[in-house]
């Protein structure tokens, strides 16, 4: 391991290979200074990151490819997107997409090791696959990130360059949700006991499901990310005391990120181990909310995809639901409101005309209600789906569609 400058850096990087693969820390944890040396210094590369935001180069020559589109990749004139669920993304660095560098976004170094703080996820694997095969890593070292502990420590020795920077970390204030997405977090809430172990992510719908659950005690945390919504959990002291509090990426408040610097009690796993089914299933009483962007009248749920076009992908939809519906007393639900504001559209649909991303979870929730769907008849299933989760003004024609699919 060496310190070296941007302008160090950016040489190096032109000793890649022609058209390198170059996997970067994803998500709000982006190394900008590290993504501007690499496009100043080849002239074609492949960057790989998991739900870019905006800001990624679009010039000819730059292709962007992910397991997970992010908002700044969706309209990408080159984007590669790979199908995956996230617990086997890591594989795929050591077979089909093996990194030629890694440029990681770290906290400053503590007893001989650099944190990658916020973003875990798929960068272990991706490290430990780019240096099996003499590939460069590189770790943008930033005093502004939290330094988080678990699979976030990486020993110095297995780092090539250190580039030090002082920028600030995007960070995201919690809003206070809208009416409806109040509604759902009131009702997924009151169907998690206290004990339970959730896993949430971003949003209206994940803060208002943790603030319903202030009262609870024993709650435990086992999930790809969380946000703010745990702050209130913590001061209210409705986690576990005994459990550290599993994730692989963070992203929130500036209040978040001081909380999470040298915090003991959040353990930073790899994805491969976050997103585990088998891990996940012996979770106690795991609980699982998940969003989409409609679902029909089978109970299918399309995640990824508005008119064929990619928006995002699996992620980890599919491993949590099928794990929390292993775990004893586990429960998935998709929370999701029953029309769509921008586009003006019910999300409860007849059939899915797009590909679907998961299927046979415990429930579906919106503001309106609850349709149980574990261990029902498809008909059942159906009948509370459109009596007691789609919006009133399409329940009429929702029923037409359902005699024509023979579900009524």
């Amino acid at each position: 391991m060496r310190t070296a400058t941007i302008d160090e850096l950016t040489q190096r990087l032109r000793t890649l290979p022609e058209n390198p693969r170059v996997v970067v820390s994803g998500n709000m944890a982006v190394p900008w200074e590290a993504v501007r040396a690499l496009d100043e210094a080849q002239a074609t590369y492949v960057l790989h990151a998991l739900n870019a935001p905006a800001g990624l180069p679009t010039r000819e020559g730059v292709t962007v490819e992910t397991c997970f589109v992010g908002p700044g990749m969706r309209r990408h004139p080159r984007l590669s997107y790979v199908p995956s669920r996230l617990s086997l993304v890591p594989l795929l660095f050591g077979r089909a997409l093996p990194p030629d560098a890694v440029l990681l976004h770290c906290a400053p170094p503590r007893h001989g090791q650099v944190s990658m703080g916020l973003e875990v996820n798929v960068l272990p694997a991706a490290l430990e696959a780019c240096r099996a095969r003499g590939g460069l890593v590189v770790a943008v070292v930033n005093p502004q990130m939290p330094y988080t502990f678990g699979d976030a420590e990486v020993p110095l020795e297995h780092i090539d360059l250190v580039v030090e920077v002082d920028a600030p970390m995007a960070s995201h204030a919690a809003v206070p949700p809208d009416p409806e997405s109040q509604a759902i977090g009131e009702r997924v809430a009151a169907m998690v006991a206290d004990g339970a172990t959730m896993q949430l992510g971003i949003g209206a719908v994940p803060d208002a499901t943790l603030a319903g659950l202030t009262t609870r005690r024993g709650i435990r945390m086992w999930t790809e990310m969380f946000s703010d919504g745990v702050l209130a959990l913590d001061a209210a002291g409705a986690l576990d005391p005994e459990q550290p509090l599993v994730t692989s990426f963070c992203f929130g408040s500036a209040e978040l990120y001081r909380w999470l610097d040298g915090n003991p009690r959040v353990r930073m796993m790899r994805t491969e181990k976050t997103n585990d089914p088998g891990l996940i299933a012996s979770q106690r009483q795991m609980t699982s909310v998940n969003t989409a962007l409609e679902v029909d009248l089978f109970g299918q749920a399309n995640a990824s995809r508005i008119n064929a076009r990619i928006h995002s992908g699996f992620g980890g939809q599919t491993d949590f639901i099928v794990g929390a519906l292993h775990s004893p007393g586990g429960q998935s639900f998709i929370a999701l409101r029953s029309w769509h504001p921008k586009a003006d559209v019910s999300t409860i649909v007849p059939l899915l005309d797009e590909p679907v991303t998961s299927f046979q979870q415990s429930a579906i929730v919106t503001e309106h209600g609850v349709a149980p769907l574990w261990g029902r008849s498809e008909k059942d299933q159906c009948r509370d789906i459109i009596e007691q989760c789609a919006h009133p003004r399409v329940r009429d024609d929702l029923w037409e569609e359902a005699q024509a699919l023979g579900l009524a």
